[in-house]
Formats: structure tokens, sequence, C-alpha cells
């Protein structure tokens, strides 16, 4: 008979309530897909390997070291009784043994605990870092041992000491052969001779467990093993994180938007392997004006939202999309929602940009070896930890929201674990997401996935738009705040950056005032737009600097011929056609104030201008074009499966219930007793009258029927089943359920 001192996991679970088994397959997802038939299937599957691994992930230090101290005491192979933990960890964590049952990582009452023997291959062969116990040492009982180690030189204890830390295997040629201690001379000699280190062959010595729980104080796991690190924090007001943190969002959308003027005139080539080569990195680097690990976030956001892609051209190119132009359009907020959704969905590490993969060859941005599906995922528990704070509470160092972070979950993350959180607090910084290490009201929003909230509360929080600047003598134009997109439009075309931040300073000059003549602007208008919106008085020096381009522009005026060019000024034009720019442009005059050129006009006002001329393009209208190139544009593509794939719903309550439902079932059914089977042709073919009366006898008498049921997917199982109906080629069962006759591929009445 089976006592509970044996209990298998089997049986343990099915002696959970329906509860604590969806809890444990809504912890432990992998164990429902596909539903288990029944609860020997479901323990098979908890007890492997991989699923214990993936289980692990979720598990504390804590807890992971109440796990650990099991599979030390054996609990792998016999029950162990939980006062085995207090020996060995002193004081156990509250609730990781009840987490341990959850998870089905452990069962058993607290006198036969147990847990699965796959649980060691996790692990490996040194739990908690300790060795094999040795049965002398184990006979000396503590005081005895510590009166060994009192005996040791400190050479030796040093050794000792650093072996305890684990792992306990060292290497060395002083194991070759057994010393007495009298003849020993070396560290690893003496303490082979008192017994100290085991030698497993010619060059390896191992520490024993109880001399590795000796040094430890007589516990396994000190109490930062045990113990949540604390996180200092830093109060600050809510509304000066927010006003921070929306300051740096205005520089990176400023960025981004730098980012996608130069892509649209100059697109950068895709590499062959994939990805954006690092000379071109460097150029963005100077052109934006920002350090390599800024411009790889910005690059890989970009891609990332939508905004750039790759043309499909034989030499591709990243290209901004279509959706660049109503991206730019957009409120500050909406361009910002755009990126930070963007950001956190993001399945790649733009941090690794720069560093060597596993080949030792440069990680480069938007290459494959950036790619990091689980990085939405620990890039969600960063600021999720974040948010656990008071508002406004932010953090004093990243390294200690590191070590908390690695702490809650030491196996999630694998060895960039790190790396993410302060990729993920520098990323969030710069996006504006976090300000002052704190979680900002916008970036909340964002995490709890209210995006019409998150882009509200970053508006509230950016700088009002002005709608006037102030010039300056020097012809420097300042605009003390972010200015109105329609301002900002008509500044950005006669006056070029100089400086950018939260006041940003212009300047203009004869190049940037013919640029706004070029784009159809009149020197009229140029005037009203500097009288108007400057708080300051308009310097003589700017009036006269427009006066003089617009008194120069557009007295040579072009059109299509292929090209022509026009002037009322005969010398002008002469003087054109008297120069080594009119040959190269095969320019011929065909009336006394007209020319062509078999050239495109651009090229013929491009060449005029290098050769000191200031010609203006015009319509058939004759009034000023701008024929400068408004930048290359590439259909936007669909981002669908990204959030899928980033973020997998839980189970819903209805599905846990059903699988319950079904575990049940074929619990049910595997211990039913059956009477005569009754086997369909073929396993599962046409209907037999035997079948049939089987299940109309199962109908009239109202019994119990046990079917061998094959799914749509092939999958067979067993139910126990009470049939109401039998008919149209379905069995109905009392519980509403239907099985095609079809796929049944055996029944048989239920004994008493």
């Amino acid at each position: 008979m089976v006592t509970m001192a044996a209990l298998p996991l089997a049986d343990w679970l099915r002696s959970l309530s329906d509860d604590a088994l969806a809890a444990l397959l809504r912890s432990r997802r992998d164990l429902a897909t596909p539903p288990p038939a029944n609860s020997d299937v479901l323990a098979t599957r908890a007890g492997t390997a991989g699923s214990i691994a993936r289980a692990c992930e979720n598990l504390d230090s804590a807890t992971l070291a109440v796990l650990e101290v099991l599979l030390i005491a054996g609990a792998d192979e016999h029950p162990v009784d939980t006062g085995r933990l207090d020996d060995l960890l002193g004081t156990p964590p509250p609730g990781a043994l009840d987490r341990l049952r959850t998870l089905a990582l452990a069962w058993g009452p607290d006198e036969a605990m147990s847990v699965p023997p796959a649980a060691r291959d996790v692990f490996g062969p040194f739990p908690a870092g300790l060795g094999t116990s040795s049965p002398e040492l184990a006979a000396l009982g503590s005081d005895g041992l510590l009166e060994r180690l009192r005996e040791l030189g400190e050479d030796e204890r040093a050794l000792l000491t650093t072996l305890s830390s684990g792992p306990p295997i060292g290497r060395t040629r002083d194991a070759a052969t057994d010393l007495p201690l009298e003849a020993a001379t070396t560290p690893v000699q003496k303490l082979l001779a008192r017994g100290l280190l085991v030698r497993r062959d010619d060059r390896t010595v191992e520490l024993p467990r109880e001399v590795g729980i000796a040094l430890r104080g007589g516990v396994v796991f000190g109490p930062e093993v045990l113990t949540e690190p604390d996180l200092p924090t830093a109060p600050q007001q809510q509304s000066t994180v927010d006003t921070t943190a929306a300051g740096e969002a205005l520089e990176f959308l400023r960025y981004t938007e730098a980012l996608l003027r130069t892509w649209s005139e100059q697109p950068s080539p895709v590499l062959k392997s994939g990805g954006l080569g690092i000379r071109e990195l460097r150029r963005l680097t100077r052109d934006l004006g920002v350090d390599e690990r800024t411009a790889a976030l910005l690059v890989e956001l970009a891609v990332g939202a939508g905004l750039v892609a790759t043309d499909e051209s034989t030499s591709p190119e990243w290209v901004p999309t279509t959706l660049t132009d109503s991206w730019l359009s957009s409120p500050p907020s909406g361009r910002w929602l755009v990126l930070a959704q963007a950001w956190l969905d993001l399945p790649r590490m733009p941090g690794l940009a720069g560093g060597r993969d596993a080949k030792d060859k440069v990680i480069v941005p938007l290459s494959e070896e950036a790619r990091r599906p689980l990085a939405p995922t620990l890039r969600r528990r960063v600021l999720s930890t974040l948010a656990e704070l008071p508002e406004g509470s932010g953090i004093k160092s990243v390294d200690e929201l590191v070590a908390l972070l690695a702490w809650r979950a030491p196996r999630k993350g694998g060895r960039l674990r790190d790396q993410l959180v302060r990729d993920t607090m520098a990323e969030a910084t710069a996006l504006g997401v976090v300000g002052l290490g704190a979680l900002t009201t916008a970036g909340r929003m964002l995490l709890e996935d209210d995006l019409h909230e998150a882009a509200a509360a970053m508006a509230d929080a950016m700088p009002r738009p002005v709608d006037h600047v102030l010039v300056q003598a020097d012809l420097t134009v300042v605009a003390p705040g972010p200015l109105e997109p329609d301002l900002a439009r008509q500044i950005e075309a006669v006056a070029d950056i100089e400086s950018a931040g939260h006041a940003t300073m212009y300047r203009v000059s004869e190049a940037s005032v013919r640029r706004a003549l070029d784009s159809g602007r009149t020197a009229d208008e140029l005037h009203e737009l500097f009288r108007t919106r400057s708080r300051t008085p308009v310097p003589q020096s700017l009036s006269y600097l427009i006066d003089d381009v617009a008194r120069r522009h557009g007295r040579l005026r072009g059109g299509v011929a292929a090209s022509f060019l026009r002037c009322d000024d005969e010398v002008l034009l002469a003087e054109v056609l008297g120069t080594a720019a009119a040959e190269e442009l095969e320019l011929r005059r065909i009336a006394p104030t007209v020319v062509v050129s078999p050239y495109p006009l651009a090229e013929v006002l491009d060449a005029l201008r290098k050769a000191g001329f200031a010609p203006a393009a015009e319509g058939p209208d004759g009034r000023v074009i701008d024929l400068r190139p408004s930048g290359r544009r590439i259909p936007a593509r669909g981002r669908s499966g990204r959030r899928a794939e980033s973020r997998l719903n839980p189970p819903t309550e209805e599905q846990l219930t059903a699988l319950v439902a079904h575990v049940r079932a074929g619990d049910k059914a595997a211990h039913s007793r059956k009477g005569t089977i009754v086997r369909l042709p073929g396993g599962g073919g046409a209907d037999t009258s035997a079948t049939m009366a089987l299940l109309t006898k199962a109908v009239a008498e109202q019994r119990e029927v046990w079917i061998g049921f094959v799914d749509s997917h092939g999958t067979a199982s067993q139910r126990v089943v009470r049939p109401v109906r039998v008919g149209g080629g379905l069995l109905e069962s009392a519980t509403g359920e239907r099985y095609p006759l079809h796929r049944i591929a055996s029944a048989a009445l239920v004994e008493d």
C-alpha cells in the first residue's frame, strides 16, 4: 500500500483541489499545451528538466535556495522532513515551501517533502555550490569538524574558503599522490591528509559538503541570499519628474526628426548581412550630434516604429516610409507615443550595438544579432518594479535596481540579464518614460497599456509651444521653448539650427535666406515673419541681408524645355553664356532674353549657383517654385505580430476550468473499471451495431461509458461520460459535450 511518506507526484496532483490545480496550470503554462490527458501525464511533464528550468526562472533567490537545500538533503531520492531545512538554512524564508508546492516543484506534507529527480539536472551536480557528503566528516559532528579546522594554517584555510563559495572542485597537480600528514608539504597535500579535501582523480580535488557548510557559518546560505535587498529611493515631486522627462523626450523627438530628414536626402545602405554599418552609424553621430549609443537607439526605434524600412532595390537602403509624413505632422505627444510604444514592445536590444557576438564580431544596429524576443517582457519587468515605488520616488542607483531584480529572478534573462536592466533605464530616460530615476505619469500609463492617457500625460508635462522668437543683432534667432508647428516650419525654412535644447538657437545666413526664397517665399513675407513673431526689435543687419539676397534672387529664371533660362537683362544673360558652366550645360540662346539646355532644370540651377549666380525656378504661371527634393519615401509595412510575439496572453479562467475538467475526466477514465470493450473497425472507422447497442443501452439505463477518443489533432485520450443521446453521428453527454462517433475508437460500460 502506498504511504504518504512515498507519495508519487501524480497522486499528489490528483489530491489537489480544482483551484490549486488551476493555479499550477496558470503558473506553469507549458504544462497545459497540449492539454494533459490525466494527472499521470501532467506529473510526467512537470518532472522534466526543461519544464523545471522554466518554472525556476520566475523564482526568487530565497525560494531557489530552499529548493537547492531540499536537493542537498536528498529529497529527490527520498522524502525529507522540513525540520532538516531548519538545520541547513537556519530560518527558512516564509512562504517559500508554499510557492514550491504551488508550482509542483515540491510536494508532500512537511514531514515528507519530495522534489522531482530531474531538478538535480537543472541545478547541476553541486547544488548551492556544495560538494558531496563525506561519511567520515559527518561522523565527526559539527564540533569535531570545527576543532579540525582550527588546526589549519592560513594557506590551508584560504584554499578551503575559496572552494567553499563554490564550485567545490579544484584542479591541482598535488592530487597525484596520497601522502601522510608528516610528509605533506603543500596546502593541498595537507588537506587531503586531514580528510578536509577529497581526491577525485590525479588532478582534481573536491571540498566535502560538511566543510563547505562549516566555513559558511553552519548554514548553506547567508542572509544576503535569503533576504530581499533594499532599494534606496530619493523622493521627488511627480510634477518635477514629469517635466524633466518631457524635456528629454522633446530632445529625442528632435533627433528622430533629424534622422528622418537625413535618410530622406541620403539613405544609408543595408549591409549584406543585414543591419547598419559602423561607418554609417558614425556618420549619423556626426550629423546628429549624438553618441553612438543614442544613434543606435534612434535607428532601432525608427525601424521598429515603421518610420523606416529597407527598399526593394538590388542595393537596398534604409529609407523613410510613408508613415514618416503623418508622424512629422502629429503633435509632439503623439510622436512620443509612437516611439515609446515601439520601444516597449521592441523584440531587440539596441544596447548590444557596438559589442561583440559569440564569434567576436562587432554587433551592428538593426542586425539579427541584436534580436532578443524576451526583451519586451524583461523591459516591462524593470518598469513594473519602478511602478511599485511611491509616485515621484526615484532610485538612487541603477546598480541597486540591478541587484534587486537579480535577487528576484536570478535565473531569468541569461547572461544579458543585468545589462538589459541598465539598458532599459538608460533608454527609458532618453525617451522620457523615466525621469530622475522615477517612472513618469506617462510611463505608468504606457505600462498599463492606456495609450490615450499616456499621450495626454506627456502632453501635459511638455512645455507649451511658444508663438514668438527673439532675434539677435548677430543674426541669431532664439526660440525660448518649443515653437508652434507652423512657426517652427517657417523659421526652419529661413534659418539653420545652430544649437538645440530647451531653448533652440537658429542662425540666418545668405544661404538660408536664399533657401527660403527658393521655396516660394518673398522678401516681404520674410520681413513680416520676423516683424510679427520677434519679441525683440528686428536688427537692420537682418533686413539688409534679406533685401540684398532678394534683389539678386530670381533675376535669372529657369523653366523646362528640357530646361530654359530667361532674363530681361540681356547683359546678365550674356555673362552667363560666357562661363564654363554654359559649355557644360550646353546652353543655347533662342531669343535675346531666353536660352535653353538639354539638362534638367535642377541641374542647370545648381551649376549656375556654383558659378556665382542666383537663379530661381519658375512654374508655368511665372511664380517662383521650390525644386528641392522632399525626400525619398517607400510604402509602410505592417507591424502585426510584434505584440503577440512579445506578450503572450495568459489563459482565461474559462480555459483553466476546461483544462482542469479535462485532467479530472482523464483521471476518472484511467481508474474506472471497464466492462467488455467494443472496438470500432480500424480503430475508428465506420460505426458498428455492437457499439450502437452499447451506447443505446447506456442511455436507456443512465450508465456511464468509458470511451477511447481521438481528437482533431490526432491526440488519443480516454473519457468517462454519461450519454443522454446517440444519433446524427454524435454522442452527447450529460454535461453537454459532443463526441463524433467516427472519432470514438473504443467503448465499454463502466462497472460498479
